[in-house]
């Protein structure tokens, strides 16, 4: 099998292609803010291996430095460019010999033999809760044995399957952390179009079912439970032919991918 994908929860996955692991926009906290962690255990400290972790913005649920600070040494943090001067704790990273590299859609970086291509996504980049728009959003598509694309946080848009390019796994966020969706995100239903504009083999739905703000329990509780499930049926639907694959947090898949 080409790829094996485990998800930890929320938007936090490891990708191993080729041998070679890459970590997504690591979340390692049981309480961020005004979220907790309501399901799925923190990931033990073997999640945070990785020859390279990929941040997809700047949100401090994608990139939170208490988490980036458990990478080890050597490396590569792969981040869209202007992040450093907006988030001045990237640098001190360096000091723990963690190598940034910053990137924007187009670009590419090479990670023992397998390439990371940068592609747009369609999210606000700012570090909020303040801040002008310091760094784009990114999406990431992992190219070695397989094509493995991580939207990160996205809305559909126009050419995104252009944009994106042909993949054989698509990580898709079909939920949120709280009551409401806010613009350039993708719900269950939208997820499920956007798999069909991409028409990968498999998808893994993503950023769902793991933090949810203290005190809301009984506020649209479903936006919490429900997203995967929805994501299946949409998914059925709409991408018939793709393999929808629904983990539970901690769970692993390696996805029947033909080349």
């Amino acid at each position: 099998m080409p790829v094996e994908v485990t998800w930890w929860g929320h938007a936090t996955c490891t990708v191993e292609d080729s041998g070679v692991r890459f970590l997504t926009d690591p979340l390692f906290a049981r309480r961020l803010a005004h979220l907790r962690r309501r399901r799925g255990a923190v990931p033990p400290p073997q999640a945070a291996a990785a020859e390279a972790v990929l941040v997809s913005h700047l949100h401090s649920d994608h990139l939170h430095l208490p988490s980036l600070a458990r990478i080890a040494p050597g490396t590569l943090l792969v981040v869209p460019r202007g992040a450093p001067a907006a988030v001045p704790g990237l640098r001190r990273l360096e000091a723990n010999e963690v190598r940034l590299a910053e990137v924007e859609p187009g670009d590419t970086v090479t990670v023992e033999g397998v390439t990371v291509r940068a592609v747009p996504a369609r999210h606000d980049g700012r570090r909020l809760p303040v801040g002008p728009h310091r760094a784009p959003a990114l999406g990431y598509v992992v190219e070695g044995e397989a094509r493995t694309y991580f939207a990160g946080d996205t809305g559909l848009f126009d050419g995104m399957a252009e944009a994106v390019g042909p993949v054989d796994v698509a990580l898709l966020p079909v939920g949120g952390w709280g009551p409401y969706l806010g613009h350039g995100h993708l719900d269950a239903g939208r997820a499920a179009e956007a798999l069909a504009v991409l028409s990968p083999a498999a998808a893994v739905p993503v950023h769902y079912g793991t933090y949810w703000p203290i005190g809301l329990d009984g506020v649209r509780p479903h936006e919490f439970h429900a997203p995967g499930d929805e994501f299946v049926r949409h998914a059925a639907r709409l991408a018939p032919k793709v393999t929808v694959h629904l983990l539970g947090h901690g769970e692993r898949v390696r996805p029947e991918v033909a080349r």
